[in-house]
């Protein structure tokens, strides 16, 4: 933000000229420190201060991110029964889990509450636009939570869906929607030479020709960044035309997010296409970030957990990534919308999948302290509140 100098502001002779300017400084001055207390009420320990996305509604401001879980016996949004798109990996009532609890909680701003989702409202103001998640398995998570949710409403609407490898699309076809999932775990290109994966950090044409011609894009990118061994998605990195075997993971996730953001402010026509990233998804394998004593040395992850943590903050560690993600979102020229997750997502231990997941075999569903997925979340669950949160600040 640009301030004035004092040799900047008009000159004032006369204090009932200053007046109008004297009292828009004041109203300025109040709602800065107003700003500022809300987003003191974060104060995790070791997180950065980065900035809050503001939320006008009703004339007052809402800090969507900063609240707390409350019960609401009214939700899910939707029956897993009646969404047929939803993985197995995320399909937790379908597989076998004995709560349902943790379907039983609404996000709560501490200052404002939130429209509920509408999903016929979604389909009537995005009409004949095309909407794309572009990242890794959290969004196509996301991906198919707003899909259900919007279908909840819907239930006799002809629609069709292509599934591909990067891309796939659900249509609503009476309303010319499009929305899709586009994989790139890393954002940037990754080519395959003779073999070898390599991971292209300056490199993203491949990828972005495909989000080119998007009205809505919401990206993320996170966790592939860390993985290592099998789970590692690339043999070489490319940078600066040299090739390396590793280099240190947040200075690589944040030469491909500069080159993700400048592929944004190059090719995106801002007066058609709004832009969102979501933040780091966390995950919850260390108990003892929120257990203390018996409960920590039981519980090896995620798994048995089935209510959310109560207050506003995670005691936990906060993500490094985050820093990264902040640092470049700050720097872009095409406005880029925070969806500020992060936080609200890790009270919600109880939101994984864990051993009720598909792609898991009995063996694996019998050895939970190695095998509970506690990186991805259930569906109907957390993704829900994702998207009632982005379609708060797409429509509100």
């Amino acid at each position: 933000m640009t301030l004035l100098s004092s040799d900047q502001f008009p000159s004032c002779h006369v204090f009932k000229s200053c007046l109008p300017f004297l009292l828009v400084a004041l109203l300025f001055q109040f709602q800065t420190g107003f700003s500022a207390l809300i987003t003191s009420l974060k104060n995790h320990p070791g997180h950065p201060q980065h900035r809050r996305p503001m939320f006008q509604t009703n004339q007052s401001t809402c800090a969507l991110f900063v609240g707390t879980w409350v019960r609401d016996d009214s939700y899910p949004l939707y029956q897993y029964s009646n969404c047929p798109i939803i993985d197995a990996e995320f399909n937790c009532q379908l597989y076998g889990r004995p709560d349902s609890d943790y379907l039983k909680y609404r996000w709560q701003p501490l200052n404002c509450v939130l429209p509920r989702f509408d999903g016929l409202v979604f389909l009537s103001k995005m009409r004949g636009k095309n909407v794309m998640f572009v990242g890794d398995s959290l969004g196509r998570n996301q991906w198919e939570s707003l899909i259900c949710m919007i279908s909840a409403s819907t239930l006799k609407m002809q629609t069709q869906i292509i599934r591909g490898d990067p891309l796939s699309t659900f249509r609503f076809l009476e309303y010319g929607l499009s929305i899709s999932f586009y994989r790139a775990p890393y954002l940037v290109d990754i080519d395959v030479v003779q073999g070898t994966r390599i991971l292209k950090l300056e490199g993203i044409d491949e990828n972005g020709n495909a989000w080119r011609m998007a009205d809505v894009l919401v990206f993320n990118t996170g966790h592939w960044w860390t993985h290592k061994g099998s789970l590692q998605g690339w043999d070489l990195i490319e940078s600066g035309g040299k090739y390396y075997k590793d280099m240190d993971r947040l200075v690589a996730m944040e030469k491909g997010l500069r080159t993700w953001s400048n592929w944004v402010d190059t090719y995106v026509d801002r007066t058609r296409t709004r832009v969102f990233f979501q933040s780091i998804s966390p995950t919850h394998y260390d108990p003892s970030e929120w257990g203390t004593g018996a409960t920590a040395t039981v519980t090896k992850n995620c798994y048995g957990e089935t209510a959310p943590m109560t207050g506003t903050t995670y005691p936990g560690t906060y993500p490094d990534q985050m820093r990264v993600v902040d640092e470049v979102i700050r720097e872009m020229h095409v406005p880029t919308y925070l969806l500020d997750i992060t936080m609200l997502s890790e009270l919600r231990k109880d939101g994984h999948p864990s051993i009720y997941s598909g792609d898991l075999s009995p063996t694996q569903r019998a050895n939970p302290d190695r095998t509970a997925d506690c990186s991805h979340w259930c569906l109907p669950g957390l993704p829900d509140t994702w998207n009632q949160l982005f379609y708060t600040v797409l429509f509100y």
